[in-house]
């Protein structure tokens, strides 16, 4: 319990400013495509260790 307690805590500053941007791009889509936007993901680990995440936001066509 102690090796717990005395563990250095992680720097989560760059995760916390990346959800903050994605929060703000839902937010700017919604705004500028309405509710009825359709949101899609791809997610891929890069050779160099990298996470990609990329979203895409769309207007939903009349027959979707």
């Amino acid at each position: 319990m102690k090796s717990a307690i005395e563990a250095p805590k992680r720097d989560n500053t760059d995760y916390h400013n990346a959800i903050a941007e994605v929060r703000r791009a839902f937010a700017e889509a919604d705004a500028a495509l309405g509710p009825e936007m359709l949101v899609s993901t791809k997610r891929k680990w890069k050779r160099n260790g990298n996470y990609v995440v990329k979203v895409t936001f769309k207007t939903r066509a009349s027959g979707d």
